[in-house]
């Protein structure tokens, strides 16, 4: 007599396999999710970046102010590339390149200036500002050639430059008033300057027009950028004054914003009259003010001459 078992002992059950249209779902699903959730990270990314280079303007401004306060008044010397002229003929000249606020010039070739921070923090108001080269840098700017890429480069050291109308500018203002812009005072002192709140000393440049540290604009006809502002931060430039506040201020014509590369444009760039001109317009009025004549020998508006070349005054 056969008996039958009380249970049945069975092998183990084969498991359950996603269906071709079940990954298909759960893919579509993942990169709907990822389309959602990555331009919102990158725009946090980009917001972060554009918070961190305000703060570095502040700081420079900050330490621009410090200068003048413990040089009598006397604005940082703003030289441009007449600091490379100085080194070769100093009795023209006066002032040299390590007196200036900055003392590099950048290119898109291999040269120290370009990544010589210890050279960067060591002149100007470098030491007022901690000596911290991470201050002259905007995190969003990693803009490199193809020749500084292959020789290993993570970025240049410096993204800002100051307003060729505030500070000494050497051979170029000289006569206490700035030949690239003569129609407009040059500030040498603290207190020449009239409304300090509305004039910007630095800004983030466009990689392709920044060299020196000496940011020009005037008026042309045709109007011209002589250099060109960033862009980087959603389509704006990042500026601090001489109040000592920083703010941030959005391009409205398509002629400001350049493509971030290297080489990508050549200045002077001219603009578009149908494009508008409210960004020139923009800048221009926030560099200096009208100067006027206050008669036979004057030099500008506020009567302040140029100081002396001595660095340690």
């Amino acid at each position: 007599m056969s008996v039958l078992p009380a249970f049945k002992i069975s092998g183990p059950k084969r498991g359950r396999a996603f269906t071709l249209i079940e990954l298909l779902v759960v893919i579509a699903i993942v990169a709907i999710i990822a389309s959602l959730v990555l331009p919102a990270l990158a725009r946090a990314k980009a917001r972060a970046q554009g918070s961190f280079c305000m703060n570095n303007t502040r700081q420079l401004v900050m330490a621009w102010m410090i200068y003048a306060d413990e040089h009598g008044g006397r604005l940082a010397y703003n030289l441009g590339r007449s600091g490379r002229l100085a080194a070769a003929v100093p009795a023209v000249t006066g002032a040299q390149m390590p007196d200036n606020w900055v003392n590099n010039v950048l290119n898109w070739g291999l040269s120290p200036d370009n990544t010589n921070s210890a050279a960067l923090v060591a002149s100007g108001i470098g030491p007022y500002a901690s000596a911290s080269a991470a201050v002259y840098r905007c995190p969003s700017d990693n803009v490199l050639s193809e020749v500084q890429r292959n020789a290993g480069w993570a970025g240049r050291v410096r993204s800002y430059s100051m307003n060729a109308m505030v500070g000494d500018a050497g051979n170029f203002s000289q006569t206490g008033i700035n030949v690239n812009n003569s129609n407009y005072v040059q500030f040498f002192k603290t207190f020449s300057i009239p409304h300090p709140a509305d004039i910007f000393v630095f800004l983030d440049e466009h990689p392709d027009s920044i060299d020196d540290g000496y940011f020009l604009n005037s008026e042309t006809e045709p109007p011209v950028w002589t250099d060109l502002p960033a862009s980087f931060h959603d389509r704006g430039a990042n500026f601090s004054f001489a109040d000592g506040h920083a703010e941030y201020h959005r391009w409205h014509n398509a002629s400001t914003k350049q493509p971030v590369q290297a080489y990508g444009i050549n200045p002077p760039l001219p603009l578009a009259i149908t494009d508008g001109l409210q960004d020139h317009s923009w800048i221009l009025s926030k560099m200096s003010i009208e100067r006027t004549a206050d008669g036979p020998g004057s030099t500008t508006t506020s009567g302040v001459a140029p100081v002396s070349w001595d660095s340690g005054n």
